[in-house]
């Protein structure tokens, strides 16, 4: 079979897997859908550029079409078209054309370069947050608020957030796609950035410099609440944890295990995420759905479920210290950390 007929057997296939493919995506992970300021400006943008590149390519083809046809050879008709070879008039338009089309584009995408660059760490009105990049997980400080998280970061709709991003190990790079560009978190080196959401939903971050073996699992969420229960959440974060008589024992294997490096109050950042108001989180470690087996399964040996991250397995079975009935009144202790 010809490699012409092998394509056109294979086209009908490829087409459908594309109509496929495009109801796979997720709205609160796309430049594409935008739900704040900055994410909006950021795709007018791409909008810009797009329409600039298939105006010229339309005008392109249809010069290339249009000589073609007006100055093909006909039959008996051996005469020379009219050479423009040096015509100065030609040469002067496209030369002015393309720089036109490149203004066009040059002046309002280096407007929002330059807006969407300003420093807001010094505005009280924005909320402040300080992001700090690890293998593979993220933590948020709000420090005029003095608490800390992980990997769920809560912003107020319609804020302005202000955010200092830093890595405490490898280069990283800080991510949420319906909300604005991306920033690079470097160690030693300290950047910023603004983002705002203009909608109460939860948004879904990434990591997009590629640190080590669970690069691709190194994800985070957003949530965007009203100005109430952004005010709710911080108070509720700041009160001290209320431990059932049902989850005592598993709170004291959590001290004698765990509180070397995680800490339960909004206080302090810890070694490894803070779990406060882990009960209330969307994701456990960011990539698996926050359920009891699963969470036990976490503890057990969290390398199978996040290669190269640096907790210990703490199940019998992959040489930790800790029975499964132990496991199971550990995470009964964590659902309460709400």
């Amino acid at each position: 079979m010809s490699q012409l007929k092998k394509f056109w057997r294979l086209l009908p296939l490829l087409a459908v897997m594309t109509f496929m493919l495009t109801g796979c995506g997720d709205p609160t992970l796309s430049a594409l859908v935008p739900k704040g300021p900055v994410a909006t400006e950021q795709l007018y943008l791409m909008k810009l550029s797009l329409f600039i590149m298939i105006f010229v390519v339309i005008v392109v083809f249809a010069i290339y079409v249009y000589v073609l046809i007006r100055f093909r050879k006909r039959k008996g008709d051996e005469s020379i078209p009219k050479q423009v070879e040096g015509s100065h008039v030609l040469e002067i338009i496209w030369t002015v054309i393309p720089i036109l089309l490149l203004l066009v584009l040059a002046v309002p995408t280096v407007s929002y370069t330059f807006k969407h660059s300003e420093n807001y760490n010094k505005n009280k009105d924005a909320i402040h947050v300080k992001v700090t990049a690890h293998q593979f997980w993220w933590q948020f400080e709000y420090p005029d608020l003095g608490i800390a998280t992980a990997q769920q970061l809560v912003i107020p709709k319609d804020k302005i957030i202000a955010f200092d991003v830093v890595s405490a190990d490898v280069s990283h790079a800080f991510w949420v796609p319906s909300l604005g560009g991306k920033v690079d978190t470097n160690p030693g080196i300290r950047n910023t950035l603004y983002l705002q959401a203009d909608e109460i939903a939860t948004f879904q971050g990434r990591c997009t410099e590629l640190c080590g073996a669970s690069h691709a699992l190194m994800n985070f969420t957003v949530a965007s609440k009203s100005e109430a229960d952004f005010n709710a959440w911080v108070a509720k974060m700041k009160a001290p944890n209320t431990v059932p008589a049902s989850a005592q024992k598993g709170e004291e294997l959590f001290k004698e295990n765990c509180m070397s490096c995680h800490a339960v109050n909004a206080s302090g950042p810890g070694v490894a995420p803070n779990l406060k108001g882990f009960a209330d989180r969307d994701t456990l470690a960011g990539i698996l759905e926050k359920t009891p087996e699963n969470l036990a399964s976490w503890i057990h040996n969290p390398q199978e479920l996040k290669p190269g991250n640096k907790m210990p397995a703490f199940g019998k079975e992959a040489n930790g210290k800790l029975d499964d009935t132990q496991i199971k009144d550990i995470v009964t202790y964590l659902q309460t950390l709400k």
